[in-house]
């Protein structure tokens, strides 16, 4: 009987053990470390991508995030189904740095493929191309003459470059073209590398006279000359040059799918119509010398020093404020909505009697009671186990779009449900949505009935969205 039950228990255990190890190896399969890298950002959610701020590639006008790399990204990360992170470092070598130590997944600026480049990260097929030029001053009274007697004033032969000072942004590829030129003209040219200037701060300093020569891809070069009219950009230093994405060399499953992608984008209207947009159109120096360009002015509105100001009374960051005022207003303080709310913080009549204004209040008052307002939510939250700021910054937001009482109604609908209540994201959020279908908003734990909670979830999401933008660009205090 021993030896029998030996024998039966034997193979049970191989079975077992067999069982398990399969196990094992499905989990494995499925685990993040099996996946490719397009399948981890999928997983994630979210795409990270670094980029410079400037006036093409990523910068704000008039609360609004822009930029030719910006919408790039955007139509990219919509393609995946993914989120958009955006991540904002001039210094082209902290680029490289970031994405080798994996802090994001793709470098988006105008990378020009070198061959020092290509022994560290892979290359996208380009998004756009261009050439090198000098961009150098024109005398005082270059309005005055001939084309000729121009031209003999400024450098337009490469060899008359010797000896000359060019000033170019440290790790682009521009100084690695001078060095080349330095070799082809056989003659020194003295190349000094700022880490702390951008490319486009250097045209700057050309055109104010600080420098005399430095070097740009012409497409940004053009730009800054529509505001700039004394640049000269007429002399190239190179050939015609693809300018790409940089990603790492990993498995080739993010690279193809970028790939794929801009390949076809490439081809449509939208693609000729932003390229234009940020680098062909005059509209460009209107908006560089804007007063709410926020690159250069520092400013998102002209409210910016009364939201400063009153968002001490709730204690955020002023930034966030300002999102949520241009998601209601654009900072047009005289907007009436088709529900009657109003000014720049667009209360509701009934609120903003409460907090003492109407529609013949200035718009600094209008902020100031419509902080109030928030602040009030805030207190509404403050014995509801919701622990974590951040999180009940969401909860506040939802709140001030739809109302207190619906939010509460989807944080019932949750609890039932077998979410967590005292969380936005993926799980109050998703009852918000369900709150305008017959089956929740009939629920016996709902008090409030249907809310539209589309609006609502795009709601929290842009704010929270734009507010990162600003925090990439605009000072704290």
């Amino acid at each position: 009987m021993k030896d029998f039950l030996q024998n039966l228990v034997i193979p049970f255990l191989f079975i077992l053990l067999l069982i398990s190890f399969n196990t094992c190896k499905d989990k494995e399969k499925d685990s993040p470390i099996s996946m490719n890298s397009l399948e981890r950002i999928q997983n994630r959610g979210k795409i990270v991508a670094v980029t410079d701020f400037n006036s093409t590639n990523y910068f704000i006008y008039r609360g609004e995030p822009m930029g030719y790399q910006y919408e790039l990204l955007k139509l990219l990360a919509e393609h995946l189904d993914v989120q958009l992170e955006v991540v904002v470092e001039n210094d082209v070598d902290k680029n490289f740095e970031m994405l080798l130590e994996k802090e994001c997944d793709i470098i988006a600026i105008n990378l020009t493929k070198t061959k020092e480049r290509d022994k560290i990260i892979d290359f996208t097929v380009p998004h756009s191309q261009t050439r090198q030029v000098l961009v150098q001053r024109k005398p005082q009274n270059w309005r005055q003459l001939t084309k000729d007697e121009l031209d003999s004033k400024l450098i337009r032969n490469q060899l008359d470059l010797a000896n000359k000072v060019v000033y170019v942004q440290k790790g682009t590829s521009y100084a690695e073209r001078i060095k080349n030129l330095s070799d082809e003209i056989g003659d020194h040219i003295i190349i000094i590398e700022k880490a702390d200037l951008e490319v486009e701060e250097l045209i700057g300093l050309v055109a104010s006279g600080e420098i005399d020569y430095t070097v740009a891809d012409e497409n940004i070069a053009m730009v800054n000359q529509t505001y700039y009219p004394v640049l000269d950009i007429e002399t190239a230093i190179s050939f015609p040059q693809s300018l790409a994405w940089g990603i790492r060399r990993e498995d080739d499953s993010l690279k193809i799918a970028i790939n794929n992608w801009l390949k076809d984008f490439k081809k449509t209207l939208d693609y000729a119509l932003i390229y234009n947009k940020y680098f062909k159109s005059p509209r460009s120096a209107k908006i560089v010398g804007s007063e709410y360009y926020t690159l250069t002015s520092g400013k998102v509105s002209a409210y910016d020093e009364y939201i400063k100001e009153y968002s001490k009374i709730i204690n955020w960051d002023w930034r966030l404020i300002a999102s949520l005022i241009y998601q209601e207003s654009r900072f047009k303080s005289n907007v009436k909505s088709w529900a009657g709310a109003y000014g720049l913080m667009q209360l509701m009549p009934t609120t903003a009697r409460r907090f003492g204004v109407n529609k013949e209040s200035p718009p600094e008052k209008n902020i100031k009671a419509g902080i109030q307002f928030i602040k009030w939510l805030d207190k509404r939250f403050e014995n509801r186990d919701i622990t974590d700021e951040e999180e009940k910054i969401k909860f506040i937001l939802a709140s001030y779009n739809v109302g207190l009482g619906h939010v509460l109604d989807a944080r019932r609908l949750a609890d039932k449900y077998g979410k967590n209540p005292d969380i936005w994201e993926d799980n109050v959020d998703e009852y918000i949505l369900k709150k305008s279908l017959p089956k929740y908003y009939h629920d016996p734990v709902v008090k409030y009935g249907y809310c539209r909670g589309t609006e609502t979830y795009q709601y929290v999401y842009q704010i929270l969205d734009r507010y990162e933008h600003y925090k990439n660009i605009l000072p704290k205090e």
